[in-house]
């Protein structure tokens, strides 16, 4: 039987407690519980807007992309396409051309993300399910159209499938002067094409994205036999990992090869450090809120000096004392720990489950705060808690050792 353990226990349970120690205690067991509770619930938050941001790029992000280390285009030939094609776990492979562009329509004008994709972009990419007006297609009847962005065509008042009005994407020549031609017959390459769809996924792309054929990409931005990405999608015979690996051998150093959380690792990146912060600033939070358990200790060794005396006398040593303040203040913070835990995780399941609380926003791309809890925030949660209560709880357990031990004496 641990005998520091059960004093502890009949302490904490006690009704005869004077009630100033039993109201600090009980302050103690809520502060601990609502940081707690608190905690679970913003590190679940920020979980789920990492997850939000993986599935809205997921829509347009390959499994894997293939870029130069240096320059925005390389040069491709079919040897080394078909090498990428014959790499374990390649399922399918799609040339990217992209490149800014002057767009015009009627009497307004933007500077765009012109993307020329090959053909099979769309049996990778999953940008079709995000249709919200017209066709996805970028060739009809061989015939190429444009995908635009729903922030571009709200800008510009663009309408969908109008050949009598299509859209006019000018790009700078390369003449190999460093002055521009004032004559834009002469200083801008310059191609129609029509609006055949619109899309929705997220604001830095709806607002500056437009997806068009490679061919026209080509013609327009004089690009020849060089791409500026090649996109890869992995099969299900091998993981993204080991086919990133295998793609970095065979293209060398001169080539980057991205997984879709590499595509976007400085808003990931971002992402996490708030989560890190935010779980830092509730933490001194919760240790604020455990200082109660300094108080309501300290306090208890007073009351309890005669208890500590009689202890002593039959036969308990000084680390017995201690040990019993010890378990006293890992109860109290350990029973705070677990009502704020049970509360955060249900409350977290709430949101999950019934999407209680919404984001209030008519534009917004979810209707409801994302959430998603993860065990590692919750064991997280329990070892910041742990260290805070033996760092609140050592210094009263030390007084009553110290006090046994001058008794004694």
């Amino acid at each position: 039987m641990n005998v520091p353990l059960l004093i502890a226990r009949r302490y904490f349970s006690s009704k005869n407690k004077r009630n100033i120690i039993s109201i600090i205690s009980n302050i103690s067991m809520v502060g601990v519980a609502v940081g707690t509770m608190a905690l679970i619930i913003v590190l679940s938050v920020f979980n789920g807007l990492e997850d939000l941001v993986r599935t809205l790029y997921g829509k347009s992000d390959p499994d894997l992309l293939i870029s130069a280390v240096q320059g925005k285009s390389f040069e491709t030939n079919e040897q080394l396409l078909a090498r990428i094609r014959a790499t374990p776990g390649v399922a399918l492979l799609t040339e990217v051309i992209e490149d800014n562009a002057l767009l015009q329509y009627h009497d307004r004008q933007m500077v765009v993300k012109l993307k020329g994709v090959s053909d099979n972009y769309f049996a990778q990419s999953n940008i079709d399910s995000a249709i919200v007006e017209g066709d996805h297609r970028l060739t009809r009847a061989e015939e190429p159209y444009a995908l635009i962005g729903a922030g571009v065509q709200h800008e510009l008042s663009i309408a969908i499938d109008n050949k009598f009005a299509p859209l006019r994407l000018l790009y700078p020549r390369n003449t190999g002067k460093k002055t521009l031609s004032m004559n834009p017959e002469t200083a801008f390459t310059e191609q129609t094409i029509v609006a055949g769809g619109v899309f929705l996924i997220e604001q830095h792309i709806d607002d500056s994205y437009i997806f068009v054929p490679i061919g026209f990409a080509q013609n327009l931005l004089k690009y020849g036999s060089r791409r500026t990405a090649l996109e890869v999608k992995v099969g299900e015979s091998r993981s993204i990992d080991e086919a990133q690996e295998d793609l970095q051998k065979l293209l060398g150093p001169g080539f980057h090869v991205y997984n879709s959380d590499e595509q976007h690792v400085s808003l990931l990146k971002a992402i996490k450090v708030e989560k890190m912060f935010v779980f830092i600033t509730f933490a001194f939070i919760l240790l604020i809120a455990s200082l109660n358990i300094f108080f309501s200790l300290s306090m208890l060794v007073i009351d309890k000096k005669k208890d500590i005396a009689i202890l002593m006398a039959m036969g308990a040593t000084s680390h017995n004392v201690r040990n019993v303040f010890l378990f006293e203040g890992a109860i109290v913070a350990l029973v705070g720990a677990f009502v704020g835990l049970t509360l955060g995780i249900t409350i977290c399941w709430i949101q999950q489950t019934f999407h209680v609380v919404s984001m209030g926003m008519a534009t917004s791309v979810v209707d409801s705060y994302p959430v998603k809890m993860q065990l590692a925030d919750i064991v997280l949660t329990g070892i910041a808690i742990i260290i805070i209560t033996i760092t609140v709880s050592i210094r009263p357990a030390l007084n009553a050792s110290r006090l046994a031990l001058r008794d004694n004496l």
